[in-house]
């Protein structure tokens, strides 16, 4: 029987993976606390609990009328970005799949009112929510993504998460749960983001967003994860990252309402370009 051993909402802002002199340059001569929290994630949780696999939640993989998810035995190659390329250029990657899970977890979400499906195309793309948290992460274990569909409400992120836990409970495999991506999300408009590149969330481009994850992230220590569910229609105003699918997926997966583990944080509550950033550990009691 399968188990997931913990969940985690990790932050892949681009920045994570700019040269050490650059991210100094860009925060005021010191480093983001997001890379020193991965690398302390790394040695703390997956070093220690060892997963056979994670599935991560990628904000950056829009599906339109359905959800998917990675059906791969392996995903490798090089990785440029399309939105940034100066910042991540011809990366490489090498990632074990696990295509018995991916369709396991297509006919579980399914089953649970949510068109998902497994997809195991050479040429799928592939994006940086998997990449750069992968890029610290990976140490041999299976990864599997899985898309936030960009039409999708908070009762079908729930739904395909309730799906998702029913497959890893029939599996044989121990899971690591990834919401790759952030709280609020609004840039600053391109004029003025020279001006909101530190990692201060000061910088925040709305202080009115900054609160409203200040609250949330105050619900993750509590393990109050209903709150936060029950609250995402006033969330929603302040414009979560793919409407908040990738948590709500990951809480669908570990109970819904009724999951009750508190969170710790892994790094500071971070700006980049105007958008939230913090990663926050959920371990299984």
């Amino acid at each position: 029987m399968g188990q997931i051993v913990g969940a985690a909402l990790l932050a892949h802002a681009p920045t994570i993976m700019l040269p050490v002199k650059v991210r100094y340059e860009l925060n005021e001569g010191k480093e983001i606390s997001l890379v020193s929290g991965l690398h302390r994630f790394r040695q703390e949780v997956m070093e220690i609990l060892k997963p056979d696999t994670v599935v991560l939640f990628d904000t950056h993989w829009f599906t339109t009328v359905e959800f998917c998810v990675s059906g791969h035995d392996r995903r490798s190659g090089l990785f440029t970005s399309d939105e940034l390329p100066r910042g991540i250029s011809q990366l490489p990657y090498d990632l074990k799949g696990n295509p018995e899970l991916a369709s396991a977890i297509s006919k579980h979400a399914t089953a649970c009112g949510v068109r998902t499906t497994a997809i195991d195309d050479p040429v799928l793309p592939i994006h940086y929510p998997t990449i750069n948290i992968a890029h610290y992460l990976n140490g041999g274990e299976e990864w599997l993504s899985v898309s936030c569909a960009q039409t999708g409400e908070t009762p079908d992120f729930l739904k395909v998460g309730e799906g998702i836990g029913k497959a890893i409970a029939e599996s044989d495999r121990r899971v690591l749960l990834i919401a790759s991506g952030s709280m609020s999300h609004r840039f600053w408009p391109l004029s003025q983001l020279h001006l909101h590149e530190a990692s201060d969330p000061i910088h925040i481009s709305r202080p009115e967003a900054r609160e409203a994850d200040y609250a949330r992230l105050e619900c993750f220590y509590e393990g109050n994860h209903a709150a936060v569910i029950d609250g995402m229609p006033e969330f929603l105003q302040h414009v979560p990252e793919a409407r908040f699918g990738h948590y709500l997926m990951m809480a669908g997966a570990c109970g819904g309402r009724a999951w009750n583990w508190p969170g710790v944080r892994y790094s500071d509550y971070e700006n980049a370009t105007g958008t939230s950033q913090v990663h926050v550990w959920f371990a299984r009691p």
